[in-house]
């Protein structure tokens, strides 16, 4: 069976949740392995027309959370501008070479196979050796603004935590929230939206103070999968003013955010498969499946092995 096409939307500014695998055993990525990812996660994020929503740097793999935007924001003034930044004051980028150029820096197979070879070379140039370093083609899940987007981005922060890595998310340096508090969010990496503006939320100190409790809420819930965040930290956020006022008890499902081709609500996933489907070989019909403990969120599952490059 062949590759199933990635799902991608040319027309709009769209989020994507990556994920990609190393191939070697055990979790070769340490600390100074994650701190190099993470430069170049940051310096490309800055030569892409992408805004970097969240992310998470674990031992054998990584997510990205990311917007990538239409050619219609790579100016050419704009692209030039990134191309001096990327290459040197310098650099002179050639008239041919911008129509190039703006269709490579809004394309999220360009921008993830950039992360991914620039890290190979710095780790086998590194461990002094050749070959592969990530294993199969990396995952890409659609996912809708709001609701969608706020689970999703604690699913991420909360890696660490499941893993028994850290008790507290925002310990974990290589994951959005960790950035967030640790740097104050240095250099404008991230970009501050973490889901909250969809509730008209654009206070920067009240959209992370939000999202903690966000992460610290759904982080104490048993889903089955990992660690729990455990009770005595969680309740003393909780009496640092943190407001119980969610009327819809998140019980996370990770296979949502991970073998999903698309997740939001339903009216967001029957309109992005439509505008995607020619991509599927199959014909079938796809089911549309509510995501459990999240009111209004349907999640469209791609084919048995389809999610994934």
């Amino acid at each position: 069976m062949g590759r199933i096409a990635r799902f991608v939307r040319n027309d709009s500014s769209t989020i994507y949740h990556i994920m990609s695998r190393t191939a070697l055993d055990g979790f070769p990525l340490q600390d100074i392995e994650k701190d190099h990812l993470m430069a170049i996660v940051a310096r490309l994020s800055n030569f892409y027309f992408v805004d970097l929503l969240g992310f998470c740097l674990m031992g054998n793999h990584f997510h990205l959370v990311v917007r990538m935007h239409t050619e219609e924001a790579a100016t050419d003034e704009e692209i030039g501008k990134r191309y001096r930044k990327q290459f040197g004051d310098d650099a002179v980028i050639m008239p041919h070479q911008v129509q190039e150029y703006r269709r490579r820096l809004v394309n999220l197979g360009a921008f993830v196979k950039d992360i991914k070879q620039g890290f190979t070379r710095y780790f086998n140039k590194r461990r002094n050796r050749k070959g592969f370093f990530w294993g199969d083609r990396f995952k890409s899940v659609i996912v809708q603004e709001g609701t969608s987007l706020v689970n999703l981005l604690a699913y991420v922060d909360l890696n660490p935590v499941r893993a028994g890595i850290v008790d507290k998310p925002e310990n974990y340096r290589w994951s959005g929230l960790g950035y967030l508090v640790q740097t104050g969010n240095r250099h404008g990496l991230l970009d501050m939206n973490l889901g909250m503006h969809e509730w008209n939320e654009f206070n920067p100190n009240e959209i992370i103070r939000k999202y903690r409790q966000f992460v610290y809420e759904t982080g104490a819930m048993d889903t089955g999968k990992g660690k729990q965040m455990k009770k005595e930290v969680v309740e003393k956020e909780r009496k640092k003013r943190y407001r119980l006022n969610r009327v819809d008890v998140f019980r996370h499902r990770c296979r949502y955010f991970t073998d999903s081709g698309i997740i939001g609500s339903k009216e967001f996933v029957t309109e992005v498969f439509d505008g995607v489907k020619h991509l599927l070989d199959s014909k079938d019909q796809r089911r549309f499946t509510p995501v459990g403990g999240v009111e209004g969120v349907y999640s469209m599952k791609r084919l048995p092995g389809a999610v994934g490059g």
